[in-house]
């Protein structure tokens, strides 16, 4: 019964930074920061689409994607259209691999140690949905900051 729940949060939110990405009307304020913003929203979508090909993709679904914190964080004026694809891309992975889930398996340890302590999968999913809404309400806020 939860993963439904899931895959329809992971899609919405996931369309969601579509959008934001795709309405930014300038280009380069996707990548624009200001006094007491570090992270550019092309940066915060880089990093969403790392997390969760990292711990969706490559550790429930068994894909070959290695991370790369640094380029999510260091990585400038990406063209938007990679973005989108990238998000796309991530938005697909993230259904397929929550397809073969069972319920059961929710229940179970996280294949890594994450934070300091093992926890169900049920939970850093949970978590994930959280992660992923706290940044898209970032990316948000600085369009309409940013891109008046």
């Amino acid at each position: 019964m939860l993963i439904p729940v899931l895959k329809s949060i992971f899609e919405r939110d996931l369309e969601r930074l579509y959008f934001q990405i795709s309405n930014f009307d300038n280009e380069a304020n996707i990548w624009r920061v200001d006094d007491g913003v570090s992270n550019s929203a092309g940066n915060l979508a880089l990093h969403i689409i790392g997390n969760l090909n990292t711990f969706i993709g490559a550790e429930l679904g068994g894909t070959d994607y290695v991370r790369d914190r640094q380029y999510e964080f260091g990585a400038k004026d990406v063209p938007s259209e990679s973005l989108l694809s990238e998000i796309s891309n991530v938005k697909q992975l993230t259904m397929r691999v929550l397809d073969t889930l069972e319920e059961s398996q929710l229940d179970e340890i996280y294949p890594r140690v994450v934070f300091k302590e093992p926890m169900t999968t049920k939970f850093f999913l949970i978590h994930l949905t959280t992660h992923l809404a706290y940044h898209l309400g970032q990316v948000n806020y600085y369009r309409r900051l940013f891109d008046k």
